[in-house]
């Protein structure tokens, strides 16, 4: 749990989540826009992210798509949002 936590406290890393939560399966060269990073650096949070299961990837054709690969990390995230906007 604590290696999930760690990786999911990256900005980025959060963003990516998001993204995926949001809009379904993506390849790398459509998150790496709104992520403002780039290709290496949005490949490198996505393998950290695959080495752990919160993402997974499918190859089709050349690109490479990534989707969350347990939807029970959003759980922790949704009650985090709640938090935050119960503050608000």
């Amino acid at each position: 749990m604590a290696k999930v936590l760690k990786l999911l406290a990256h900005p980025h890393r959060l963003k990516i989540v998001d993204l995926l939560e949001t809009n379904g399966p993506m390849p790398v060269h459509q998150l790496m826009e709104p992520l403002g990073l780039a290709q290496a650096a949005t490949s490198n949070h996505l393998l950290k992210m695959r080495n752990i299961g919160l993402v997974k990837s499918e190859r089709r054709g050349k690109e490479v798509w990534y989707d969350l690969g347990d939807k029970r990390s959003l759980t922790i995230l949704n009650c985090m949002r709640a938090k935050q906007g119960a503050k608000a």
